[in-house]
């Protein structure tokens, strides 16, 4: 594929609200987690909740779409001057060359959760002024994100688990190459709810204190929420050779996928799926496993699902590339997860900085991989973000400053 540059990026999770937020507590081994008092949740668990979704507005004419997860990708668009960027590439593209691909996984359920406590006690019925169309439908996000940014072209939601806005990199990157638009809003949205922390507890998935991925006692994950977006576009043959260029500038250099259907949420336990997504990626931008400087894992902080991990990156990248799992610090956020971790890694080719794995007090010994468990400054050139979602719907994506050789 040919490099696609990654103009403008931002991320709202409960570490805070935007880059600089997100950045110093990267910096400062800060994790967002703390104990879940969701809504009427009653679990003994850590969840990662972002602050001042509640008091969000929604502008008069998308009322309709008033719900957690909407309110949550207005907070996240609202960040880091994105909304402008977005504006000027539209100005040079036209909007109507301009795609809005977005993962989410439980879109807006908590508000069919808090109708169906409403519905009518004799016949059943939801109450007549709830809206799935604006609200649950997976697609409502995406529908709002276009709407709120005035944008024409192609738009879809992606809902493969955990992979969902990694893969959302991957249609955009696809749609570009094949001519169809010239850039694309990319990203990831999930907000809590009781549907998905109900759900991991029954599956006895569920942390009870803080996850600690990689870890040999670790027992499970915590739930977090999240908003992420990047702008992705292509080069115009003018400036191209400059961007190629500069050092600064931060390219998406190849997607991996993969499905290997191994089982309805259990990975292949050799990671068969993982390690074929994470070549696929590294054959896309035409770079070898020794060429990575850093890894961010999907790393949820399960048993099976770290050890498997753990085994995929080992056989093809060895012991050297230093990695980490970075849900120690904003919970795993679902849908959003690979847009979330993919602003990580752009965070770490700009600034420097490899993000310590949290909670951790004795890696694994079946996890033969060099993971970090302090922060670590270093002058990466480029990164690999992993995101594995149930029945084995995988997705890897690689960033580098300039183009790498």
């Amino acid at each position: 594929m040919s490099p696609l540059r990654i103009s403008h990026y931002t991320a709202t999770s409960c570490l805070g609200t935007g880059l600089a937020a997100t950045l110093a507590a990267l910096e400062n081994e800060r994790s967002g987690l703390a104990a879940c008092d969701f809504e009427t949740v009653s679990l003994e668990t850590q969840i990662g909740r972002v602050a001042g979704v509640d008091a969000v507005a929604l502008a008069p004419h998308l009322r309709a779409f008033d719900c957690r997860n909407n309110r949550l990708a207005q907070l996240g668009l609202e960040q880091d001057g994105f909304m402008a960027a977005v504006e000027a590439s539209a100005a040079r593209w036209g909007r109507e060359r301009m795609g809005v691909f977005i993962g989410t996984s439980t879109s807006g359920i908590l508000e069919t959760e808090i109708a169906f406590r409403a519905r009518d006690s004799l016949g059943g019925d939801l109450p007549a002024d709830f809206d799935y169309e604006h609200r649950q439908n997976s697609f409502s996000v995406s529908d709002y994100v276009r709407r709120r940014l005035e944008l024409t072209g192609p738009a879809a939601s992606l809902c493969t688990a955990c992979s969902s806005s990694a893969k959302a990199f991957a249609v955009a990157q696809r749609l570009i190459d094949a001519n169809l638009i010239d850039a694309a809003v990319v990203g990831g949205v999930d907000s809590l709810c009781l549907t998905t922390l109900y759900g991991f507890q029954a599956l006895q998935l569920m942390a009870r204190a803080a996850c600690r991925p990689f870890d040999r006692g670790r027992d499970g994950l915590s739930i977090g929420e999240a908003a992420a977006f990047a702008l992705i576009e292509r080069a115009p043959p003018a400036t191209r050779a400059a961007d190629e260029a500069d050092a600064e500038t931060i390219f998406l250099l190849g997607a991996g996928e993969s499905s290997d259907a191994h089982h309805m949420s259990a990975p292949h336990p050799e990671g068969a799926g993982a390690r074929m997504a994470m070549q696929r990626a590294l054959d896309a931008a035409g770079l070898t496993p020794a060429a990575i400087d850093y890894i961010n894992l999907h790393g949820t902080g399960t048993p099976s699902n770290d050890a498997t991990e753990a085994r995929a990156v080992g056989s093809l990248f060895g012991t050297d590339t230093p990695c980490s799992s970075t849900k120690a610090a904003t919970g795993h956020t679902l849908g959003a997860a690979g847009a979330l971790e993919a602003v990580i890694c752009l965070l770490v080719l700009r600034y420097g900085v490899l993000p310590a794995g949290l909670n951790l007090t004795e890696l694994d010994p079946q996890c033969p991989i060099n993971y970090l468990t302090r922060m670590r400054r270093a002058s990466p050139v480029t990164a690999l973000s992993n995101s594995f979602g149930f029945g084995g719907v995988n997705c890897a994506l690689l960033f580098g400053r300039g183009v790498p050789v």
